[in-house]
């Protein structure tokens, strides 16, 4: 499931991050920078997905 999130990160930025956060200020950040220009939105939900998966390692206890 990871690796197909980065990859609609790339294809799809706003897709990729409302799978991991649903509707939220997070959503609208990407949306928002996609907008703007599609680097940025790219850069932005690879960071939030990746953010999302480290917290939740953090959490199991996983590496």
């Amino acid at each position: 499931m990871q690796l197909f999130r980065l990859l609609l990160a790339i294809l799809l930025p706003p897709v990729a991050v409302f799978l991991t956060y649903g509707f939220s200020f997070t959503l609208l950040i990407s949306i928002a920078l996609t907008l703007f220009g599609w680097v940025p939105g790219i850069i932005h939900a690879l960071w939030a997905i990746s953010k999302a998966d480290a917290k939740l390692n953090q959490s199991t206890g996983s590496v």
